[in-house]
């Protein structure tokens, strides 16, 4: 496969690991990186040997440039997308993959127009223990799956200011519970609360979702918790399979003992690598603009349930 060249615009904390990675790959030259902070520009464009541009617009007019990484805060996602797809560029935007629904199908309809590949960075699903349970989910081993409960928790992050914890932590659970499904959403039900004095947005939120198959997702996320935990549970008919996403861990209990082997791996770089491998092979990436968009409308719907209080289907997202 031959070397692609990319950008990444944002070199925050997400964009600086994007920034990290892409210069470590074989497959990937990194030709540039942006941001609006000058020191953290320089740093980042010094130490991974990069073009510095304080302007997007320049390192999309970069023609070198083949790929970009938008890293920027939620709420920038569609003017940096929009602007890329414009350019001709193949886009991975972190999650949540836009603030709105509306600028998520827009991004989606853009980059189909245009003719280049637009994905979501939802990286758990290259968590090796997450795709190891996929596995076992689809080859019976804890037979029909009939829920799923997961914990997403630590401490609040200052750095975010745009955005509550659920579309910045708990998408990230909704979306796992999705792809370990392979169930459309019926209803989704929430409770969502705030606490801490320096968050505008909710730092606590229970979610509920219905799958149309019958199978139910519990998830508990908050900025509260002094220490982190990533974990999800999936009961079975014949077993309970358990992963722990910071160890990158299963566990099984089921009719028959599992000793269950995990390589662990970067998320992160296998999540890269498999875009880069997409755009060089002209094919869909893992996750796509649309799986994104899917991931978004479990929190709006999260986030309008808690405000009036019942279940929420995608049907009434467009009230």
């Amino acid at each position: 496969m031959k070397n692609i060249n990319v950008g990444v615009i944002g070199v925050g904390a997400m964009g600086y690991n994007h920034a990290r990675v892409y210069y470590k790959l074989e497959n990937a030259n990194l030709i540039a990186v942006s941001d609006v902070s000058e020191n953290t520009l320089n740093k980042v464009a010094t130490k991974f040997d990069a073009k510095p541009y304080a302007d997007y617009e320049d390192l999309l007019n970069d023609p070198e440039i083949e790929v970009v990484n938008v890293c920027v805060p939620t709420t920038f996602h569609h003017d940096a997308v929009m602007a890329a797809i414009e350019h001709g560029k193949h886009v991975l935007v972190e999650k949540p993959i836009a603030f709105s629904l509306e600028e998520a199908e827009e991004m989606i309809q853009a980059a189909h127009d245009k003719g280049v590949l637009l994905a979501t960075g939802h990286v758990e699903r290259f968590n090796p223990a997450v795709q190891k349970a996929k596995e076992l989910i689809d080859n019976d081993v804890i037979g029909d799956v009939v829920s799923a409960s997961a914990k997403r928790v630590g401490p609040y992050p200052p750095r975010i200011r745009d955005v509550g914890v659920a579309i910045d932590l708990a998408i990230h659970d909704l979306d796992v519970m999705y792809y370990l499904f392979d169930q459309d959403v019926k209803q989704v039900y929430a409770t969502m609360g705030s606490i801490l004095e320096d968050c505008e947005y909710e730092d606590h939120a229970e979610i509920m979702v219905n799958f149309a198959g019958g199978t139910t997702g519990m998830l508990e996320v908050n900025w509260l918790t002094p220490y982190k935990r990533r974990e999800i549970s999936i009961t079975g008919t014949d077993g309970i399979i358990s992963v722990d996403y910071i160890d990158q861990s299963i566990d099984v209990h089921g009719k028959f003992a599992q000793d269950i082997q995990i390589e662990h791996k970067e998320p992160l770089k296998e999540e890269l690598s498999s875009f880069l491998d997409a755009v060089a092979n002209n094919k869909q990436p893992v996750i796509t603009g649309e799986d994104g968009l899917n991931a978004l409308k479990m929190v709006i719907a999260a986030d309008k349930s808690s405000r009036v209080q019942r279940p929420i289907s995608f049907d009434e997202l467009e009230d």
